[in-house]
């Protein structure tokens, strides 16, 4: 299993490092490609092809700013889930941007997730479905919240 995080530019890399990073908390394993739709559609084909000849369980997760195209071609090329997770910064940016991570023509599934914990952990359930380990590893995260409160 892993998580595969599309990004659309180098520069959302420090955003996607904050999901690696909770990923790696659950023992997933994950990789960073940077293919922007706009400007290198023909990679961003290669890499959906090698994607879905893959068959381990995945999730991608797409982390695009500005204009997300990339999401969009990913969920309706791929065969794994596709969550978005924009790295908005500022309260601008979600209101002017969000709605290019909202918005999909349909036999388009993609799911917008706004926090990039919350991404990770919604990748993890998914790819716990498949796995035990890591569904008890998910359960004994919840708990440990709860157990805060």
């Amino acid at each position: 299993m892993k998580v595969t995080l599309l990004l659309g530019s180098t520069t959302d890399t420090p955003y996607a490092e904050k999901i690696t990073t909770v990923l790696s908390e659950f023992d997933i394993p994950s990789e960073i490609v940077v293919a922007s739709a706009h400007k290198v559609p023909e990679m961003v084909v290669d890499i959906i092809e090698k994607l879905n000849a893959d068959p381990q369980p995945q999730v991608i997760i797409t982390v695009v700013g500005m204009s997300n195209g990339l999401a969009g071609v990913a969920a309706a090329s791929l065969v794994h889930p596709v969550i978005n997770c924009p790295p908005y910064e500022t309260l601008d940016e979600y209101s002017i941007d969000i709605h290019s991570n909202l918005r999909y023509p349909s036999e388009v599934p993609s799911m917008t997730v706004l926090s990039a914990k919350n991404a990770a952990i919604a990748a993890a359930k998914i790819l716990g479905e498949g796995n035990a380990e890591l569904k008890q590893k998910v359960a004994d995260r919840i708990k440990n919240v709860k157990s805060k409160y």
